[in-house]
């Protein structure tokens, strides 16, 4: 079933058509007027498709383009693209200059919805992006009503929505016909490491994950309701918010962008039964004050990734419900889910045919570990996660043959995920590649560290990774956020670390940020990138850095004569280079 099938069958299915689909603060609207104003969108997309053309296409991609923070006219747009038969890609709201207009003309973007506030980022490189200034379309001003930037919308002679809608002359279905495995969805993946790359996904491919999260996962009935606070630029959003509450018929309450502070709040008013997420959100959930009444809310089930067990844990015990957190990929190649009992830090046991193999495709030895449970062979262990089955529900990316053949070598999919499995089989969760450290000689990965960081009281989020040794290799930083009105304590952070029985010396930090916040992506993963970039340099970096240069000194505050006394002793050694990457 196509994805404009589902939103046709809500609307003529007496049960549901006067049914809440979409809320936003006090606005509302079911799944009949949700149909209907999705028909006006695929009316206006072709309308404007076919304009300057005597009504007639032109041969070019029929590719939506969509820069809106989460307001009700990004649904709009979803589903008006569906029956108008048009292939939609979600464009992150944080990119800037040359990087947002690369992803824009990479989709080969015929028409672009843009909220306004975004108009002033887009006029200095619209002429990069390929798009027509008379197929940029204006949406509604959902929170600030008031008079539009006329000048801004004249200049680039864009459409506002609201007055094209109101003068289309049919505002009927158009009953363009759809297949399953036409594509609908061309999401950019996360891009921490590299370049982000589309990943094409089809009608009949995230009609049927709504259709298995919603079974599967949410257990969804009419009584149940959801949260969105990712991104919907993101696979997470779409897939295990808006495509389960699409096919089960099931109210959507959603925020503009995610907010610790009015997170409990509008899961309290919008009577949300699941949220989804991904990255770091329920860590930062965490951060906050406990209330008394946390617990006292509708919250059911909870569904995403990269929560750490600890995190897990508490999240479930404060707000009293379940959080199921997985392992996996917007490609679809791979996915494997945490189960109770099984063995602390790991991500489950996975299928069969999901391994841990070499740059050569040759399995990895199981891990071992001593009796404080660390991890001895790392070198040996570790590899990349593939599935040696196949592609799974990977239908390939856009325009980047180079890539499709490095994800599918051998016929296997490819993670580009770093990995381990133990004697028994369960998989543990490395990192990417950007995870190694070497330090005096000894590699291993940041995932560990941060686990055990993680068990301190006071920190919520701990992002481990290298920094350059003036001697060579590596030294340890570790970037950490603490509870609120939480204070760094050096003296009893030293002392955490020295009562870790299983933290290796190797992997003590030398250097401990303090911040409020980490630099991330959009969907809340950490840009590892961007803190190695910053490192402990006082230029980059405006957190408090702590640092110490021996395991039995205490951690003290790391100052600029600090730091220009440790730049003359990279030069001394012809490493000053390693400073400025």
């Amino acid at each position: 079933m196509p994805v404009g099938d589902l939103i046709r069958a809500n609307a003529a299915d007496p049960l549901r058509s006067s049914r809440v689909f979409l809320r936003y603060n006090e606005w509302q609207c079911t799944f009949a007027e949700y149909y209907a104003e999705c028909s006006r969108w695929a009316r206006l997309f072709l309308q404007t498709r076919d304009q300057g053309n005597g009504g007639s296409r032109d041969g070019g991609p029929f590719h939506v383009c969509i820069l809106l923070d989460n307001i009700p006219d990004y649904f709009f747009a979803l589903g008006g693209a569906a029956l108008a038969g048009a292939v939609v890609s979600g464009i992150n709201n944080t990119k800037r200059g040359s990087h947002l207009a690369r992803d824009i003309a990479y989709t080969d973007c015929r028409i672009l919805v843009i909220e306004e506030k975004y108009l002033a980022l887009l006029a200095p490189v619209l002429d990069e992006t390929g798009v027509a200034p008379q197929r940029i379309v204006v949406t509604r001003r959902w929170d600030e009503p008031g008079q539009r930037a006329a000048a801004e919308l004249s200049n680039l002679r864009a459409c506002d929505v609201e007055q094209a809608l109101r003068t289309l002359g049919d505002t009927s279905d158009p009953q363009i016909p759809v297949h399953d495995q036409d594509v609908f969805l061309l999401i950019f993946t996360s891009g921490t490491v590299t370049a982000p790359k589309a990943v094409m996904c089809s009608h009949g491919r995230l009609v049927e994950t709504g259709k298995n999260v919603g079974l599967n996962t949410y257990q969804l009935t009419d009584c149940d309701a959801g949260y969105i606070a990712m991104p919907l630029f993101h696979a997470n959003a779409l897939m295990c918010g808006w495509l389960p509450a699409l096919y089960y018929g099931v109210s959507l309450g959603m925020i503009r962008k995610f907010s610790t502070t009015r997170w409990l709040s509008d899961i309290r008013r919008y009577g949300a039964t699941f949220f989804n997420y991904t990255g770091k959100p329920l860590a930062y959930i965490l951060s906050t004050p406990r209330q008394p009444d946390d617990h006292i809310n509708p919250l059911r089930i909870c569904y995403g990734n990269e929560g750490s067990n600890k995190v897990v844990a508490e999240f479930e015990g404060r707000f009293g419900c379940k959080v199921i957190d997985v392992f996996g990929s917007s490609e679809g190649g791979v996915g494997v889910t945490r189960q109770p009992g099984d063995p602390p830090n790991s991500i489950g046991f996975p299928a069969f045919g999901i391994k841990v193999v070499d740059e050569h495709g040759e399995e990895r030895l199981p891990a071992r570990f001593d009796a404080a449970g660390r991890l001895l062979n790392a070198e040996e262990a570790v590899g990349e996660i593939v599935n040696t089955l196949g592609l799974g529900w990977f239908e390939g990316y856009y325009k980047n043959d180079d890539a499709m053949r490095q994800r599918t070598r051998h016929g296997w999919y490819w993670t580009g995920d770093l990995g381990y499995k133990d004697e028994k089989g369960f998989l543990y969760f490395a990192g990417r590649d950007i995870e190694w450290l070497r330090v005096d000689g000894e590699n291993f990965v940041a995932r560990p560290v941060e686990e055990i960081l993680h068990r301190h009281p006071d920190i919520v989020l701990a992002a481990v990774y290298g920094v350059p040794d003036a001697d060579g290799g590596d030294r340890v930083m570790a970037a950490l956020v603490l509870r609120e009105a939480a204070t760094f304590d050096p003296p009893g952070f030293a002392d955490f670390l020295r009562r870790q029985p299983d933290l290796s010396p190797k992997w003590l930090p030398t250097f401990v940020r303090i911040a409020h916040q980490l630099p991330q992506t959009a969907t809340a993963k950490v840009l590892k990138t961007e803190l190695r970039r910053q490192k402990f340099r006082p230029d980059r970096c405006a957190d408090p850095i702590y640092w110490r240069t021996r395991v039995d000194e205490p951690f003290r505050v790391f100052s600029s004569n600090d730091y220009e006394s440790l730049r003359q002793r990279f030069q001394a050694v012809g490493r000053e280079a390693a400073l400025e990457l």
